[in-house]
């Protein structure tokens, strides 16, 4: 009886074990030896697929990406609401793989996924009527406020334990214990806050704007 074939390499099955490698256990934890072995392949046979691990890393980041709904700013919607509802959908996708935010953070370069991302919210703020140069400085913006949201948990850098937060040397941390308990709703309270005090923002830079 034949033994089963094991499936072809592939540039999205080898996608899929590095973003495991790096969910499970970061970015340092990537290397070739290490993906070969998960695909049960040799080594050099990665390399018909990607020259580098970077290359590697950069397809797993570009495949987060690619997971970013932007139909928003093809529905109608105006740009608050669709940059509202992009950064939601943006900020879900790096909550589920926080690691690769780094990589995430060095900007598109060559990235499809990341370019249209890119390409998307540009576009519908200059035909909002933002000149170029502003909405350059919006993506810009809220690449920042949404990637330094998935970083690290605020509510998670704090312990519980009461007798951690003394009131003799804190005394506005009173119960600062209990935040660690309370991480998610903490968390996505301060990300809505800070989504609206900049949409808020940028509505009144909005008003100001010279007609066309």
């Amino acid at each position: 009886m034949a033994r089963p074939r094991k499936p072809l390499l592939s540039r999205d099955r080898i996608i899929e074990a590095a973003g495991a490698l790096v969910d499970a256990e970061g970015l340092e934890a990537v290397s070739t030896r290490r993906l070969a072995a998960a695909l049960g392949v040799s080594g050099p046979s990665l390399y018909n697929h990607f020259r580098t691990k970077d290359e590697i890393l950069d397809a797993v980041a570009d495949a987060v990406s690619a997971r970013v709904d932007l139909s928003m700013f093809d529905g109608g919607q105006d740009w608050r609401a669709a940059l509202h509802a992009w950064a939601h959908s943006y900020r879900d996708a790096l909550a589920d793989h926080p690691n690769i935010v780094p990589v995430l953070a060095r900007g598109p370069g060559r990235r499809p996924a990341g370019l249209r991302l890119a390409d998307a919210v540009f576009g519908a703020m200059t035909a909002a009527g933002w000149p170029a140069a502003q909405a350059t400085r919006i993506g810009a913006l809220m690449r920042y406020f949404i990637l330094g949201s998935a970083v690290a948990s605020f509510a998670g850098g704090f312990v519980d334990d009461r007798t951690a937060y003394d009131p003799a040397d804190y005394p506005h941390l009173g119960q600062a214990h209990l935040l660690a308990e309370r991480g998610r709703e903490v968390d996505e309270g301060a990300f809505e806050t800070g989504l609206a005090a900049l949409l808020d923002g940028l509505a009144l830079q909005y008003e100001a704007l010279p007609a066309s």
